[in-house]
């Protein structure tokens, strides 16, 4: 009852996708020219704030000199830079296949073209910063590759901006705990306070979107959303902790996968980034019993 008294009451989808195009105005980047790609890498700075990395806080990463800690930072940065390119590409797909069934002239239209051009630039962003610090993009297999340019095809209305709030809010959460780390190389601080800026109207912009549909979607549809959202626990599990970023430091892939499953510090750090997004699913009644099961079993709640 709360939820449709508010979605009647608040703004409508068209005076939030208004204010957003406003605020896009005022504050958006060129991260081609917004970021000093010729600056030098200060080899004494992590990739990665060192608490962030998923082996911090064990006994394996006390053994390692700083000289690996900070190349482990790198290659985990790379790793989150790479998926983070694969999933901005699920959404532009998902976006432009949803419009073709929207108003043109419409301002939630007009937005979502925005953000797509935003995520666009994104992409090339993570890619420049993968190639500036000599990285190599961890890509996805063949199988994975299939996986992902079906999805678009199924993100459509609340399920697009489920799937847009999943892949978006738990590394906006953990790039403004970690930002303005004194640790953090230079480049990194001004890739993620760009990220963040921009990230911020695409959150809102999708919990709007779902604030609006829940109170009126029918209950198996509801149901639905509120359960699968939970696949994104274990897809996480599996992604911030893949041997590949570990065996490129000269480490056991698959034995520091293990450490860095059961460490409590990289569990601690994956609850505090789950826990706004899993309020909000709380607040708008879309964390189902299944979903809540998945994402607590992978180490998120």
């Amino acid at each position: 009852m709360t939820a449709s008294v508010s979605a009647s009451t608040g703004p409508t989808r068209e005076q939030v996708a208004e204010r957003l195009l406003k605020g896009s105005v005022k504050k958006s980047y060129e991260p081609v020219v917004d970021i000093d790609w010729d600056a030098p890498l200060d080899p004494d700075k992590f990739f990665l704030p060192p608490q962030t990395v998923t082996l911090y806080g064990t006994p394996q990463w006390d053994a390692l000199s700083r000289e690996q800690q900070i190349e482990l930072s790198r290659q985990e940065l790379v790793n989150i830079l790479s998926a983070g390119i694969w999933f901005e590409n699920i959404l532009n797909q998902a976006l432009l296949r949803d419009l073709m069934h929207r108003n043109p002239t419409a301002s939630t239209t007009h937005y979502a073209l925005t953000e797509l051009g935003d995520e666009t630039r994104h992409m090339i962003m993570f890619g420049k910063t993968i190639q500036r610090i000599g990285g190599t993009p961890v890509r996805p297999k063949l199988f994975q590759r299939i996986i992902i340019n079906a999805l678009p095809l199924v993100f459509r209305g609340p399920l697009l901006w489920g799937a847009a709030l999943v892949g978006e809010e738990l590394f906006d959460a953990l790039q403004r705990q970690t930002l303005e780390d004194p640790e953090l190389q230079p480049i990194v601080q001004r890739l993620m306070r760009i990220h963040v800026a921009e990230e911020a109207r695409h959150i809102q912009f999708a919990r709007d979107g779902l604030r609006k549909t829940v109170p009126v979607m029918p209950w198996y549809r509801k149901m639905l959303l509120a359960n699968l959202h939970g696949v994104g626990g274990p897809f996480y599990r599996m992604l911030f902790t893949l041997p590949i970023q570990y065996s490129r430091v000269g480490l056991d892939g698959k034995q520091m996968r293990r450490v860095a499953r059961s460490n409590p510090h990289f569990r601690d750090k994956c609850v505090s980034a789950f826990a706004p997004l899993a309020e909000f699913f709380e607040d708008v009644g879309l964390m189902g019993r299944l979903g809540r099961f998945m994402w607590r079993r992978a180490g998120f709640l």
